[in-house]
């Protein structure tokens, strides 16, 4: 992973991505987005503050986990753009996605522990099917394994 000396203040958008790890198409993305955000210089080039290698890599694990990117824009809204964000800053920003995740963790976990129960079965009604049924709501309101409302027929 390539250093940047600490006398400079601001990266090239290439000197981001390298050591960021993100691809540069990805930066411009995040940037469109309102993830980061940079200065054009009078070449029109894009200039970032070293803070925003700590936004990349929360935005990176963020979406790794499968957190939202409105979500994550919201949470970045709430830090500060003056000063590299902090062990705290972050810790309060996660802490209020610990339930979301602890949900998503306790689905996978149920889904890992049926997967092989209603794995191509295809009626889609069983109440252990994770997968498109949880708790057999679709059974309850129509047989086989169609999930999409039938269409009204046209009265000729």
């Amino acid at each position: 992973m390539p250093q940047i000396p600490e006398k400079i203040q601001e990266l090239s958008v290439g000197q981001l991505s390298a050591r960021s790890g993100a691809a540069v198409s990805a930066l411009h993305f995040y940037e469109a987005k309102g993830l980061i955000s940079s200065r054009r210089t009078s070449g029109n080039q894009r200039r970032y503050s070293r803070d925003t290698l700590r936004r990349v890599a929360f935005v990176r694990a963020a979406q790794r986990v499968g957190i939202p990117l409105a979500t994550i824009r919201e949470a970045l809204s709430e830090l500060p753009e003056e000063r590299t964000p902090t062990r705290e800053d972050w810790a309060r920003l996660s802490e209020a996605w610990r339930a979301e995740l602890d949900e998503r963790i306790r689905q996978l976990n149920r889904l890992r522990d049926h997967l092989t129960d209603c794995i191509g079965c295809g009626c889609l009604s069983l109440a252990t099917c994770v997968l498109s049924n949880p708790d057999d709501v679709f059974g309850e309101r129509r047989v086989g394994s169609r999930l999409l409302p039938e269409a009204v027929k046209k009265e000729p």
